[in-house]
């Protein structure tokens, strides 16, 4: 439990000071102004008073207890700080000074050590170089942090890895007028994570949503703690760095279509946290989940009393899979006996600019009774010649049922005093409320988004009893042994065998005649791949042959590449039978930060450069797998074209589950591909494979 960080009864500043441009002032000042109800203890040996504060030498000489510190002083001093700290009892320390980690070699040395004189007391630390905490709750106001935005309680909670971006999403809610529960930014990390605060909003009872802002740290602990929270909770976020351009060096076609780090994004998907892409948008999002329920469906209900932002709106409703169901024939007699005779009865309801309380009551009370509907979006105008405050009271009253989500796109002149009030009714209702369509309408799609996810059950990665892990790690450990990160063509295709995934028959040889005699017993047609670890990709240096009909074919194929290639070194060479006619797809993994990726796409020569592809993280489940055949822009084609036969979809959806068990039997694997997969009507083959191992664990 972090209650000592969020929920402090006294807190001490080591290195408060009467600078009034200083953060050791500033975070007193901000204590004060907050309304902080616990005891606030200056520790500053020069000055015998800190704003108005006594103040203390040492944190010794604190009478009472303390349960959280800041620590604002030169790195140097903070190891010895903490143990001061320890011997003083206190349970959770804010390190806001910088000088750690970020700074190289000295300042790592003294981050290990003030870490180790924490843990030898228990305590939490916070930080370093961060700006704290806030906690809301008007029991307590406690405003642990150097910014400058006072936020009104809420129930929206935000962690963000940057102060700067934390500042701002803290000042976008602010300027929404728009309440906070808890606020965290907590810099280097050296000791509480953003999952852990993540888990601990997600246990306060006073968080509604959760905001995050985060660059991708501890991907693994961040998977496992808040795929508990999304259950329960929403939880929106941002990743930093998304436009990043380039790939990483890799040897894999895996690796550099992997992009720098889409392992976040993936995750986000796998334990359904939203993503955004702008702050906004994100903020806006949170509004509605702060006061609304979840929807059971994707169907909305349409109240407009203007047409052409109803239009703009279902359009971008439609952009994420919301249905306009067309309301049934006892809605519409409903909406005859209350509508104006000029109203449209469909859904949109339009009930015209002149629609007042009674008009909208109507139209809201048939929406909230029709099973077809799950959610309900409303634009409504300010008309000078109705009573805009009734409409908004009867607003009010329909959300506070909670029995279908609603939002509202509220358009007026903020500048009539008239139209402030109308607003102010929707405020204290708690109606999230926006100035255009196009928002309202997005942060309802957020709202439907998370009813889907909340609903959906990828269901259980599946285990296949026959696979020999034993066999694969084996040959991993005799390659790491003699140091070869890639793996030879005859290893690749055991470890293929070990879990089952079918390859076309094959031989490893190293010269001519074991070449023809391989092709011979295979059966012809086939082909010859050149097998050396110093070439990457074989089709580029001319190390394929395919289609090799008889034994003087591969014959000369074989002598040629001898001498064209010979330069690499000793050189096997691999014949496989050759499987015309297929459709070519690649299936591949790549160990990125802690997980592994699994990627699924068109193979073949242009995989580079068509770029079709999906990924996972893994382990895929038989759903996921399912849906990244369906992911890829060109998903049509595995179901076959003007007369062409579809693939078997089952065979390559079992090849991803085994090859998804096989990455999580063998973490070691750094990057591995199979490409081409041919893919027939009634099978599939791996006619090609690479394997890159990490030669360290």
């Amino acid at each position: 439990m972090l209650d000592a960080l969020f929920k402090p009864k006294a807190v001490a500043l080591i290195g408060a000071s009467t600078k009034e441009l200083s953060i050791g002032n500033v975070i007193i000042r901000n204590l004060q102004t907050y309304g902080y109800k616990g005891a606030i203890y200056p520790v500053n040996a020069k000055a015998a008073e800190v704003c108005g504060l006594k103040s203390y030498p040492s944190i010794s000489a604190i009478p009472g207890e303390v349960d959280l510190a800041h620590i604002i002083i030169p790195s140097k001093f903070v190891p010895q700080a903490i143990e001061e700290c320890g011997q003083k009892g206190v349970k959770a320390v804010i390190i806001n000074s910088a000088g750690f980690s970020e700074m190289g070699e000295e300042g790592a040395r003294l981050q290990k050590e003030f870490l180790a004189n924490a843990r030898k007391y228990g305590i939490r630390l916070f930080g370093p170089n961060c700006q704290g905490i806030i906690n809301s709750d008007p029991e307590l106001n406690a405003y642990c942090n150097f910014t400058f935005t006072f936020p009104k309680p809420g129930s929206i909670s935000v962690v963000a890895l940057s102060g700067g971006v934390g500042a701002l999403i803290m000042q976008v809610l602010d300027d929404l007028d728009i309440g906070q529960r808890l606020y965290a930014s907590n810099g280097n990390a050296c000791d509480v994570s953003i999952p852990e605060i993540i888990e601990y909003y997600g246990e306060d009872e006073g968080t509604k949503a959760i905001i995050l802002y985060t660059e991708g740290d501890k991907p693994r602990e961040f998977l496992e703690i808040t795929r508990k929270v999304t259950a329960k909770k929403p939880v929106l976020a941002m990743k930093a760095g998304r436009t990043e351009e380039g790939a990483k060096a890799a040897s894999s076609h895996t690796g550099s279509l992997a992009g720098v780090d889409i392992a976040t994004e993936l995750i986000f998907e796998k334990i359904g946290v939203l993503p955004f892409h702008d702050e906004g948008e994100m903020v806006r999002a949170a509004m509605a989940f702060s006061s609304q329920p979840i929807p059971t469906g994707n169907r909305v209900g349409i109240i407009t009393n203007t047409g052409g932002p109803a239009v703009i709106a279902t359009d971008v409703l439609v952009d994420f899979g919301i249905e306009v169901p067309k309301l049934g024939e006892p809605s519409i007699a409903r909406l005859r006996e209350t509508q104006y005779p000029e109203a449209a009865l469909e859904n949109p309801i339009d009930v015209v600019a002149t629609a007042g309380g009674p008009q909208f009551r109507a139209a809201l009370d048939v929406l909230l009774d029709d099973e077809q509907i799950d959610c309900i979006y409303i634009n409504f105008v300010t008309a000078p010649f109705t009573d805009t405050d009734e409409v908004a009271r009867e607003i009010v009253a329909i959300s506070r049922q909670r029995r279908k989500p609603l939002v509202c796109n509220f358009m007026t002149n903020l500048k009539l005093e008239r139209y402030q009030k109308t607003m102010a009714i929707l405020k204290a209702g708690e109606v999230p409320y926006y100035a255009n369509p196009g928002d309202a309408a997005r942060a309802l799609g957020a709202l439907v988004q998370y009813g889907r996810i909340q609903q959906r059950d990828i269901g259980s990665p599946q285990t296949f009893s026959g696979a020999d892990p034993t066999t694969a790690k084996t040959i991993i450990e005799q390659a790491r042994q003699a140091g070869r990160e890639v793996l030879s063509a005859f290893e690749v295709y055991r470890i293929f065998e070990a879990y089952g995934i079918p390859v076309a028959p094959w031989r490893v040889v190293e010269t001519t005649e074991q070449a023809v005699a391989a092709a011979t017993e295979i059966s012809y047609p086939v082909v010859v791949k050149v097998d050396c670890a110093e070439i990457d990709h074989k089709s580029d240096r001319g190390g394929v042959a395919i289609n090799l009909k008889d034994a003087a074919a591969v014959r000369a194929t074989v002598e040629e590449m001898q001498t064209r290639l010979g330069e690499y070194g000793k050189l096997g060479f691999l014949v496989q039978k050759f499987l015309p006619g297929g459709r070519e797809l690649i299936i591949g993994a790549s160990a990125e930060r802690e997980l592994g990726l699994l990627m699924f796409g068109l193979g073949g020569i242009y995989v580079e450069v068509l770029k079709d592809v999906v990924f996972k993280v893994a382990p895929v489940t038989r759903l996921e797998a399912e849906e990244m055949l369906a992911g890829i822009k060109t998903a049509a084609l595995l179901d076959g074209v003007r007369g062409e036969a579809g693939i078997d979809k089952q065979a390559v959806i079992e090849l991803i589950q085994r090859i998804s068990q096989l990455l999580g039997d063998l973490p070691m694997i750094a990057e591995m591909d199979l490409n081409p997969i041919m893919a027939f009507a009634d099978k599939a083959f791996a006619v090609d494979g690479r394997i890159r191992i990490q030669l360290e664990n």
